[in-house]
């Protein structure tokens, strides 16, 4: 797998691909993270990439010109599955979603910023559009990084034991159980017997009847969305 992401400020994600999961799934060439300055592709002085919009009214938004650059560049070199764009508007990333984009090979992220990126941009190029929530971030810097985290640690091999993330919340529409580990008393606090008693038909019921509980109780609306 392959993910290209284009920002204005692509330091702002270099740190976070160069720890934990992310940066292990890179060195077993699991998957490549390329970070792309927009600056790079500006032919303006300054290597401007935004302007003013059309129409007045505050704030600056992301020009064509450099952003159909760095997106046709890319494409030149390979075959892209999806153009992602992170926007307020676009779909609430959900688990059902990553694990889609965890079967593709290449991907584009495009991280908006200011007021956003000019709409014939996303009417050319972008497949889909991402959102991780109903709240304004200063860019799409962030969404990128929690899109591709969520999307690397499903790829075979990049989490030690693969069956931790296919057990993850939301894997089966139900937020996952409480989890414990040493010590079996803290505080006066004792784990739940049945987690101690190694009866794994027993285990598995617990942990289920935990999940759904869990769910009524924090995310009823996960319940009667099915």
């Amino acid at each position: 797998m392959r993910i290209d992401i284009i920002s204005v400020i692509p330091d702002l994600m270099k740190s976070f691909f160069e720890h934990s999961i992310c940066k292990r799934a890179q060195k077993n060439n699991l998957v490549e993270i390329h970070l792309h300055d927009l600056h790079d592709f500006s032919s303006k002085k300054h290597r401007q990439v935004d302007d003013y919009p059309f129409g007045g009214g505050a704030g600056m938004v992301l020009s064509p010109e450099p952003l159909s650059k760095a997106i046709e560049s890319l494409q030149a070199d390979r075959l892209y599955d999806e153009v992602i764009f992170f926007s307020p508007d676009g779909q609430t990333l959900q688990q059902n979603i990553v694990n889609g984009l965890a079967n593709k090979t290449n991907m584009i992220f495009i991280c908006g910023h200011y007021k956003g990126i000019d709409e014939r941009i996303r009417e050319k190029y972008v497949t889909q559009e991402i959102s991780i929530g109903d709240y304004v971030l200063s860019g799409g810097e962030l969404a990128a990084a929690v899109t591709a985290d969520a999307i690397v640690r499903l790829i075979p091999g990049a989490i030690g034991d693969e069956t931790s993330a296919l057990t993850d919340s939301f894997q089966d529409g139900l937020l996952s159980a409480p989890v414990y580990t040493r010590p079996a008393n803290f505080e006066g606090m004792e784990v739940p017997a049945v987690l101690l008693s190694g009866h794994d038909k027993k285990i598995s019921e617990w942990r289920f009847e935990q999940s759904l509980s869990r769910t009524k109780q924090r995310r009823p609306d996960l319940l009667t969305n099915e």
